[in-house]
């Protein structure tokens, strides 16, 4: 968490659209030039590196990605075509493009690949929306979408046919970016495959991405932040044809997968939360540099993005915790008036403490939604409590009242334990199991260790592993 206000970019997996507008009428067909691409691409790279946490660098991480994106360059469409890749210092599973050769790849994604066939699969789908300029061509019926609606918008009177029109521009928009992932998909594969890597990566990384959604599923927070799967859904169908792909190249075992120079290029890699942002453990919040904590009652999960600490109950209550410059002239009523909440019940209002800090409390009404909001002050910072909901029961009130009296301050010796996870590649020795190795982990809820182990691995529960073989630890 960031604890001043962050404008995010909203980017999502492979979106390609940029802010650029260009007047199209019926007898205009515009495609971008390399140039102009190439400059959409430079306009917009800032916002998605601070939207994402800013740019990771570890040695090993960019070799792996640098080596892949060689060879695929080498077997691309285009291979006079250059890239500039970043890794995001983001624990979210993301790759996408920007027009002109801007490749975005997410640490997250990288820890959770198990060899180079993975990435450059990944890496192999979002050069092929470069070289089939898809950002361009993608703005272009934005911009008829846009037109369309605005003209049906002024002319037609009835309410219900505009949004039926409008809903109608949105599907087709909706069919023109699938067909888009799908070539993509179709391109990426072939890729690979020339490049020498084993073809079946991509069909191979697309189920355990679908895993681990499943997994942050059943957290309760799925849908927490933007990711790979939000557009590049792992269906079976669309698995099943990336297999029918890589079948062009031969049967399954062909192929470059390169596992275990991989693995010893994330050994010692950042895992999770930045510990700039502060640190997710179980059901508790806790920022070192800050020195402050919070904890979330049983039932909700916790989630550290660059903007905010969310959370949720999976029930329909979400929480959003941040923090803003407070100048010391200024008082939290004067603060909380100052109109930055809409409707906010004034008499609501109540001046209190938590744990020895100036705080105060207040409801807001807004569009169906109800809001309980706590502040707390800690020198020039006040920290912002906002839980929602569209149905203010007493468990909800009960969860504000929680949540809102565990903010403290946390002791130098709470702050001196706190350290970010890491992976540690280890090789296994004789009888160990799944389960034993498992045990190592340390930073992560107890009662799932297995089931992310075997997810960054790649490996199912019962799996027999060999004497040798590389595996992933998370340790703190």
């Amino acid at each position: 968490m960031i604890f001043v206000a962050v404008l995010a970019a909203g980017l999502a997996g492979c979106q390609l659209t940029s802010s650029s507008k260009i007047p199209l009428n019926n007898n205009t067909r515009v495609f971008f030039g390399s140039d102009a691409e190439s400059s959409i691409g430079a306009r917009e790279h800032p916002r998605v590196v601070a939207s994402y946490g800013g740019v990771y660098k570890n040695a090993g991480a960019e070799e792996a990605v640098a080596k892949a994106v060689g060879r695929l360059v080498a077997a691309s469409q285009d291979p006079s075509q250059a890239y500039k890749v970043t890794i995001l210092n983001s624990p979210a599973i993301n790759a996408f493009a920007l027009p002109g050769g801007y490749l975005y790849v997410t640490r997250g994604l990288l820890a959770l690949a198990n060899d180079t066939s993975e990435v450059a699969a990944v890496l192999a789908h979002e050069m092929a929306h470069v070289t089939a300029h898809h950002g361009a061509a993608r703005q272009q019926q934005e911009e008829a979408a846009a037109l369309a609606s605005k003209v049906v918008t002024n002319i037609v009177d009835d309410p219900e046919e505009v949004e039926a029109a409008v809903e109608s521009s949105q599907r087709s928009l909706a069919r023109f970016t699938q067909v888009q992932e799908l070539q993509a998909d179709a391109i990426g594969v072939r890729t690979l495959g020339k490049a020498g890597y084993d073809p079946y990566a991509a069909a191979r990384f697309l189920k355990t991405m679908g895993r681990f959604a499943d997994y942050t599923s059943a957290r309760g927070d799925a849908k927490a932040a933007p990711d790979f799967l939000s557009t590049h859904p792992a269906t079976p169908s669309r698995i099943a044809r990336a297999v029918r792909e890589a079948r062009q190249f031969g049967a399954p075992g062909i192929g470059e997968q390169d596992r275990d120079a991989y693995l010893s290029k994330l050994d010692g890699m950042l895992y999770g939360d930045d510990p700039l942002q502060g640190f997710v453990r179980g059901r508790s919040f806790l920022h070192k540099a800050l020195g402050i904590g919070f904890t979330v009652p049983d039932g909700f999960t916790l989630e550290n993005t660059p903007q905010a600490v969310l959370a949720s109950d999976g029930k329909g209550t979400a929480l959003r915790f941040d923090g803003a410059e407070l100048a010391s002239s200024e008082s939290l009523s004067d603060y909380i008036s100052s109109g930055w909440i809409n409707g906010l019940v004034e008499n609501s209002i109540r001046q209190t403490t938590v744990n020895g800090l100036p705080a105060i409390t207040a409801t807001a009404l807004a569009e169906g939604w109800s809001f309980r909001i706590g502040l707390v002050r800690k020198g020039e910072t006040v920290y912002r409590f906002i839980l929602a909901t569209r149905e203010p029961t007493e468990a909800f009130l009960a969860s504000f009242e929680e949540t809102f009296k565990s903010f403290r301050q946390l002791s130098l010796t709470e702050q001196a334990r706190l350290r970010p996870l890491t992976i540690r590649i280890v090789t296994v020795s004789g009888g160990q199991t799944v389960h034993d190795l498992a045990r190592r982990m340390s930073g992560v809820d107890p009662s799932r260790r297995v089931e992310l182990f075997t997810l960054l691995n790649g490996l199912d529960e019962d799996t027999r592993l060999t004497i040798g073989q590389s595996v992933k630890l998370i340790v703190d």
